[in-house]
């Protein structure tokens, strides 16, 4: 079998999802599953906060900072393309938060031709390196009540934010395969789409939108795994403090084969009912220093998590430690999905308060 590298571009302009997609996307595309993902970070970002450097008075303007960018990007372009290729793994899929015709947003055409001839590159071989661009609308356009949610040191005006969505748009506007991906309906709508149209890029069918959720009596999960391929996922989740009681904040630790990732999310609900949250992978170490957080009020949940599909339908299975005979158990899909014959269903608890992972945190039981 040839490997198969994709390379996906995520862009659009501030507060955009970009974050939390690439978290989405790490726990979407897992090495269970064969798949190596790849992220890139935001170029300008790192050199900005890593070595100081950025268009700022008395340091270099901004046509001179797009020279540093463009170099470390290509560089770090050039490295995942040898490790997408070294890794054992047959799907590797390339992450990019931004990449190079971003900043042709911020400088004129020109000069952007003449940046990229500095290095020897040209528009259209940069254009090549990346197989699909997806576009994320900044929350100022069409969510405007979030724009500030989850960075209160934005600095760019509503009105500065659309403007950069609008140049980034049109900067990536030549690439042949160009997804918009809107704020019509809401957030988590926003990010369910994107990941529908990685995998439609991948050749793959999305999951379908949705779920329901109940409470089952414990399955054989040695039969689960046996006939449907279930992997479980080790999985901790904790609770932090937070000094604004519309926002929860939590950080999550979780294992699979091996491999360990770490993320932290946060949560607002406004008066409407309008959910908000928005997650990043963090490193242990950046875990380790929340963890000092932590709501001593609430217990971290631990549990198993256990994947597979069952008729072209997503499944999952949360086992936790304090309940031995009962379950909880996920169906995918826009409608109530055929169950699998090892899963025996108490009721339907779709919804129900009493059965989310905050209400588990305080009593630790079913």
């Amino acid at each position: 079998m040839a490997k198969q590298i994709t390379r996906i571009v995520l862009t659009g302009g501030p507060a955009a999802g970009k974050t939390t997609l690439i978290s989405r996307i790490l726990k979407e595309f897992k090495s269970d599953d064969g798949w190596k993902v790849i992220t890139i970070p935001e170029t300008a970002t790192e050199l900005i906060s890593g070595f100081g450097i950025g268009p700022f008075p008395n340091c270099m303007s901004m046509e001179d900072f797009q020279y540093y960018v463009v170099g470390d990007q290509l560089h770090k372009e050039q490295l995942a393309l040898k490790a997408a290729r070294a890794v054992p793994e047959e799907k590797v899929l390339i992450v990019y938060d931004r990449a190079i015709f971003d900043d042709k947003a911020y400088v004129s055409d020109e000069f952007f031709t003449k940046l990229l001839a500095h290095f020897g590159k040209t528009e259209t071989e940069i254009m090549s390196h990346y197989d699909a661009v997806l576009h994320l609308v900044t929350c100022a356009k069409g969510a405007e009540y979030a724009y500030n949610y989850g960075n209160a040191a934005r600095y760019e005006s509503i009105e500065d934010a659309r403007k950069a969505d609008d140049n980034t748009l049109r900067a990536w506007s030549a690439h042949h395969a160009l997804y918009v991906i809107d704020n019509s309906v809401d957030f988590e709508d926003k990010i369910n789409r994107a990941v529908a149209q990685i995998y439609r890029i991948l050749g793959q069918s999305a999951p379908e939108p949705g779920k329901r959720k109940y409470l089952v009596n414990m399955p054989d999960r040695g039969e689960l795994s046996r006939k449907y391929g279930a992997v479980p996922i080790e999985m901790m989740q904790t609770y932090l403090l937070s000094s604004d009681p519309e926002i929860e904040r939590r950080i999550r630790q979780q294992s699979t084969l091996g491999d360990q990732m770490f993320f932290y999310t946060t949560k607002r609900v406004g008066e409407d009912g309008t959910r908000w949250v928005t997650e990043r992978p963090i490193s242990e170490k950046d875990y380790v220093t929340y963890l000092m957080e932590a709501d001593l009020s609430l217990r971290s949940v631990r549990k198993l998590k256990y994947r597979f599909e069952y008729n072209g339908h997503r499944m999952e299975l949360d086992v936790y430690p304090f309940a031995s005979d009962k379950a909880i158990f996920f169906a995918y899909g826009s409608d109530p999905a055929e169950l699998p014959p090892e899963i025996e269903v108490l009721r339907d608890v779709t919804g129900d308060p009493y059965y989310k992972n905050r209400a588990f945190a305080d009593r630790q039981s079913l």
